[in-house]
């Protein structure tokens, strides 16, 4: 269990859609945990935001996702099951293209199903920046990268360039 390279933009398995775990398999989550938490805070050091990882990143294809902030959870085999009509605007960035940011819309709400690390059925209704950041990393289970949702094709920018953006439409806001 280790730091594991993030796929970046442009590799193909980035689109791949991931599969379910299968319930009670353990030590595959066992392992993934500990390397998508090892990576996600590995990411963090370098660039100094990184809030969840989704196992596809890490080159394993299963409805697997970490997430570090605001709360440290694990969601395993997660599915959307409702979503509020009203619509956020936010620039996304993402360890699999650090230097980029693209302007999206998201819910503003949604609620989600999953198992935990325990594998008890959770459902919770998610607000907030942790709506933005979970739809995100469902988004990667798809087989979705954010550039696929920018809004149009001027809203793409370089990490280096966001001081002429409108800093209160960050996901990440450090």
């Amino acid at each position: 269990m280790a730091v594991q390279e993030i796929i970046k933009l442009g590799n193909p398995k980035l689109l791949q859609k991931s599969d379910p775990v299968e319930i009670g398999d353990n030590q595959l989550i066992k392992v993934l945990k500990q390397n998508l938490a090892d990576t996600a805070r590995a990411f963090n050091r370098q660039y100094g935001w990184g809030r969840a990882i989704s196992a596809i990143q890490i080159g394993v294809a299963k409805r697997v996702i970490y997430m570090a902030a605001p709360e440290k959870i694990l969601l395993i085999n997660p599915e959307v099951i409702d979503s509020s009509n009203s619509m956020i605007e936010i620039w996304d960035d993402c360890m699999s293209f650090p230097d980029l940011m693209v302007k999206v819309k998201r819910h503003e709400s949604f609620k989600i199903h999953y198992l935990d690390e325990n594998w008890q059925t959770q459902e919770r209704l998610i607000e907030g920046a942790m709506s933005e950041l979970l739809q995100h990393e469902l988004d990667h289970l798809n087989g979705i990268v954010a550039t696929m949702r920018a809004i149009d094709g001027s809203q793409i920018a370089l990490q280096s360039e966001k001081h002429h953006l409108d800093a209160t439409l960050f996901a990440n806001k450090t």
